[in-house]
């Protein structure tokens, strides 16, 4: 955190409402450059009352746009400002390079939830930050932070953030530039302590009036005033646009200063940060420390970074100009300038810094060498994007024969979803293996690259939906790997199952998988099996064995506590996997207890696709319990949330919801999504769209029980037709069953009583030895007079009847609402958990909504009761039977 200024002007407007905005969710101080926004704020901190929150400051430049690199100094950040270890696992979780960066954010926001006291934390110059993922990581914190964290941005230009949002709940303060300009008074207390008592009333006035309170260009005004005899010509001669003051002013101070001082700015202003030593390295010259402290105490334009004045920057503006009038006057010395930068960070071991200056100097062999070093710690650290920014700044002919640098190329691209341009990247470094003739500096790195390189081609050719070669280049990677190369000999196997699941051979899936999780297990990864066992009781469950998917669910977690101290990047999945096949068995309180254990472990403790497969589960129980608005709007965040990896979607989450909607009447909007994906009868089937063929029949279905259409019944009996022989041809038992409920239904609807009952029968006899529930007791009274007819001839009678058990509950409705204005399925949903011990913020997070959105349904559901506390609204809806004990 910058000291404020050694002759600053108190501002206590300002300031008391920078501390009325520590208790909402953001404060922006956004204004152009010179407007005093870091001074206004480092005085504000340094200022504040002992009893008020603490601070925790990071200054950003451009290097920041890397969001692992971005979300480490914020955790440095508030450990500077805490004291205490805070963000430990979220930092582990950084520096993993499969880890969601949400996951990280999640165990760091479960930290703060944790914390004492409340915590400020200022971003200093955010306008640097341009990468959509940064923008994205502050937004996913502004709507899950917990109550004891306040963000205070500072920026030239407002964030993509959702300010308007922000504004209309009342969790926005704002203060721009016409807050920040000097008033009179003010403007005439900053002259005074810069300059003496020596300017007239009316100077002060005139250049308050022509710098229109800007701070910069009075600062600058007051330096170049200094040592002039006639003040009041200079004050009268002064005129000019903003950017003209700047120019003219910044230009007419440098002028002034020794000659000396005058080339020690120019020459150190290719440096973000300044310290001493650095500087004396760049220059040439010794006595760098002294004159930053010079330069300092004369405030001239030098920012202290740190309490100890080791590290300095320079003003943004007045580096803009020293940065012109170098490249103007001595162009010639910026590469040796860069050059010396580059040295002196290399001999201090920031590799970073040593890379970007490298760049600058256009030094590509030197910086390529710097890269091709730090590659592994850049991946260990996830900072895919800084490596991709670095690949991008170097000429083609530089990096093409570095097959090591090249293959890195490749891995921060396709690590970051851009794979244009690799096949011909790998096609280099291929080449550079045939001829030996590339340039290697690592070479443990250049000995993994040929299996690495088919590694990377099966993947593009998974992407590019071509099988045979991605089988090709898979069995290629298992040659290849050598033989305590578990990690890529694993990778290759997986890729192998991944090609035969998505043509569909599912057993042939997942005995590659199963090999897969055997070679990982030789080599100690563990937590890389959580993510295969996922997939593989995916393909259990589509194949219709429920209970060899729970045991794989169930094996994985106990691997996971034989080998591990600590909990798992994917355990949480294992929960949400077991949640739907207890929710299938029509067990909902042990479907719910899973999720809520996954809940409790976090996001981090979940691979990227948990957040969304989460929401599609709840999705699932909350249908199941008639709640069926709920169900629809956790469908349409789970879509927000989707998050692919190489497996195939076999269950799109679009599809989902359209089954939802059909479910329950809502037969225009499940239309409305079979004409986006332009799905029709005729279509030529598969695996990968079978489910949403099958949805496509249960849409038909719907539309035919609404009376809008004469063929939708024919279409859906031959559309079943189809999708049966290709699911029993697949083995695909779980479908089969599917396809077995729609088609008595359809055989019911068209009269045909004979049909319909031989299609349920053998429905029930696939569906018993494995507990299936959900996928009858769904269908309601519809399925429960076939059902009844069935238990007639005596078959499966105990399963049959526990059938019908679950499809009369699934029948039944919410108890009627004696209240003028109704509250939602939303609103009763809080309403129950208003019961419960739960406070406001776990609420929130059980019913997946921000803190703010759960206040609003509070209040609402006040207004309906017409009450004003929570535990008369408790009691009244007892009154009123509207915590039905079902629910």
């Amino acid at each position: 955190m910058p000291r404020p200024a050694r002759r600053w002007v108190p501002r206590s407007r300002l300031s008391e409402r920078l501390s009325r905005g520590a208790g909402s969710a953001l404060t922006l101080v956004s204004a152009p450059a010179g407007f005093g926004k870091t001074t206004l704020l480092a005085e504000w901190a340094t200022t504040r009352p002992a009893a008020g929150p603490s601070v925790a400051w990071l200054s950003l430049d451009g290097r920041d746009n890397d969001p692992a690199l971005f979300w480490t100094y914020v955790v440095a950040a508030l450990r500077a400002a805490d004291g205490k270890d805070i963000g430990a696992e979220a930092l582990s979780f950084l520096e993993s390079p499969r880890t969601p960066i949400e996951a990280a954010l999640s165990a760091l926001l479960n930290d703060l939830l944790a914390a004492e006291n409340d915590v400020v934390l200022v971003l200093d110059d955010y306008h640097l930050i341009e990468a959509r993922d940064v923008h994205d990581g502050v937004a996913f914190v502004l709507d899950h932070r917990p109550p004891q964290l306040h963000l205070l941005i500072a920026t030239r230009a407002d964030p993509p953030l959702w300010l308007a949002r922000l504004r209309g709940e009342g969790e926005l303060v704002e203060i721009r530039a016409a807050d920040l300009r000097f008033t009179p008074e003010e403007s005439g207390a900053y002259l005074d302590a810069e300059m003496g008592p020596v300017l007239t009333a009316g100077d002060v006035a005139s250049l308050a009036t022509r710098t229109e309170g800007w701070i910069a260009a009075l600062q600058l005004a007051a330096l170049s005033m200094q040592g002039r005899d006639d003040l009041s010509s200079f004050v009268a001669g002064f005129a000019g646009d903003d950017r003209y003051i700047v120019d003219y002013l910044a230009e007419e101070v440098l002028e002034r200063q020794p000659e000396d001082v005058r080339q020690f700015l120019l020459q150190t202003s290719i440096l973000d940060r300044l310290a001493g030593p650095l500087c004396d390295a760049v220059t040439g010259l010794d006595g760098g420390s002294a004159r930053l402290v010079a330069l300092e105490r004369g405030n001239l334009f030098v920012v202290p970074l740190d309490d100890r004045r080791r590290w300095y920057r320079y003003h943004h503006l007045f580096s803009d100009v020293l940065q012109a009038r170098l490249l103007d006057e001595q162009p010639h010395l910026l590469p040796e300038l860069h050059r010396r930068a580059s040295a002196w960070y290399t001999e201090h071991g920031e590799s970073p810094e040593a890379i970007t200056h490298a760049l600058a100097a256009k030094d590509f062999d030197r910086a390529a060498e710097l890269v091709e070093l730090a590659l592994p710690a850049v991946r260990n650290r996830r900072q895919d994007a800084t490596l991709r920014d670095w690949m991008r700044a170097f000429p083609d002919d530089v990096v093409r024969v570095r097959p090591v640098l090249n293959a890195g190329f490749v891995g921060a691209l396709a690590a970051t979803g851009q794979f244009e341009g690799v096949a011909a990247r790998l096609r280099d470094v291929e080449r550079c293996l045939a001829t030996g003739e590339g340039i290697v500096v690592d070479e443990n790195q250049f000995r993994s690259l040929p299996s690495a390189i088919e590694m990377y081609r099966a993947a593009l050719a998974l992407i590019d939906g071509d099988l045979a070669a991605t089988v090709e280049h898979a069995r290629r990677v298992l040659d290849l790997a050598p033989e305590d190369d578990h990690l890529h000999s694993a990778a290759g196997a997986a890729l192998l199952g991944l090609a035969s699941w998505t043509s569909g051979d599912l057993e042939a899936g997942y005995q590659a998988y199963a090999e897969s999780v055997a070679r990982m297990r030789r080599g100690g990864h563990i937590a890389d099996i959580l993510g295969c066992s996922i997939a593989m009781a995916d393909m259990r469950i589509t194949q219709g064995r429920l209970s060899d998917a729970m045991g794989i669910y169930q094996d994985a977690l106990q691997l996971v506590a034989d080998h591990s101290d600590v909990v798992l990047r994917g355990t949480a999945d294992m929960h949400v996997g077991m949640s739907g096949i207890h929710r299938e068995r029509d067990d909902l309180q042990a479907a719910g207890e899973e999720l809520r254990r996954s809940r409790e472990l976090g996001d981090h403790n979940g691979l990227p696709q948990n957040a969304y497969r989460w929401r599609v589960a709840k999705a699932g129980i909350l249908e199941a319990q008639g709640d069926v608005t709920a169900a629809v709007e956790l469908l349409d965040e789970a879509e927000r949330f989707y998050d692919t990896d190489f497996s195939p979607d076999v269950r799109p989450v679009g599809a989902v919801r359209a089954r939802v909607q059909a479910a329950h009447g809502q037969i225009d909007e499940a239309l409305g999504w079979v004409r986006q994906r332009r799905l029709t009868p005729e279509d030529d089937l598969g695996y990968l769209n079978e489910f949403e063929h099958i949805t496509l029949a249960r849409v038909l279905l719907g539309q035919h029980r609404t009376g809008r259409s004469g063929r939708s019944l024919q279409d859906a009996s031959g559309l079943l037709g189809r999708l049966l022989a290709g699911a029993e041809t697949g083995k695909r038992t779980g479908a089969v069953i599917e396809i077995l409920v729609l088609q008595s239904l359809v055989s019911q609807a068209r009269g045909e009583a004979s049909a319909a009952l031989a299609s349920l029968r053998r429905a029930v006899e696939l569906g018993e030895p494995e507990g299936y529930v959900r996928v009858f007791a769904g269908e309601g009274p519809p399925l429960a007079h076939l059902l009844q007819a069935l238990a007639k001839h005596g078959i499966l009678a105990d399963y049959i009847h526990r059938l019908l058990a679950a499809t009369a509950a699934a029948g039944s409705r919410p108890v009627k609402q004696p209240l003028v204005d109704p509250l939602s399925d939303r609103e009763l949903a809080v309403l129950r958990l208003l019961a419960s011990d739960l406070g406001g913020p776990d609420i929130a997070r059980e019913l997946m909504v921000s803190l703010n959105t759960m206040r609003t349904h509070t209040k609402s559901i006040y207004a309906k009761l017409g009450v004003n506390d929570r535990r008369t609204a408790v009691r009244k809806a007892q009154e009123l039977r509207l915590l039905n004990p079902q629910h």
